[in-house]
């Protein structure tokens, strides 16, 4: 049976789902348990601000079994905007099948033909071998950026 597969731009009734599958996917890749009210809040809140960026899902047979997180960095250097990938997750029963990348080549393909776009981004754990195979296979190349950041917990409260 020819199984129906769409990936399209994700919706507020997406909003439970998408939260569930940045829960688990912090905890796969980090060890790290988040707030499922916070994750709720943060995945409600782009949705009420779309300047923020986009999520995309892909569905089988209707139903979400991935998604990932577009949001916008403005380069003065290039007069155009990065989109970063983030928040990728994929079912672990739906791996090594080919979503994330349809996922990955949606994305290049909706970022090409926008003019405001110059290029995408993401960030890796350092340790996630498999991830960092698969963004160099995606045709990615690593950076000679570091990542910092200072993080303020105002908003993560509950």
């Amino acid at each position: 049976m020819k199984r129906t597969v769409c990936i399209r731009h994700a919706a507020k009734k997406d909003a439970a789902i998408i939260a569930g599958f940045n829960r688990a996917m912090a905890y796969e890749t980090e060890g790290r348990r988040l707030s499922q009210a916070v994750l709720s809040k943060g995945v409600r809140g782009l949705f009420s601000h779309p300047h923020y960026g986009f999520y995309l899902v892909v569905e089988i047979d209707k139903r979400v079994v991935g998604s990932l997180l577009i949001t916008p960095e403005w380069s003065d250097w290039r007069n155009g905007a990065f989109w970063w990938i983030q928040s990728v997750y994929v079912l672990p029963a739906f791996r090594r099948k080919g979503i994330y990348r349809a996922l990955h080549e949606t994305v290049k393909t909706l970022a090409k033909k926008n003019l405001q776009v110059c290029g995408i981004r993401l960030y890796v754990d350092g340790g996630n071998a498999a991830a960092q195979a698969t963004y160099t296979t995606m045709g990615m190349k690593e950076t000679g950026y570091r990542l910092f950041e200072e993080v303020f917990d105002k908003r993560t409260a509950s």
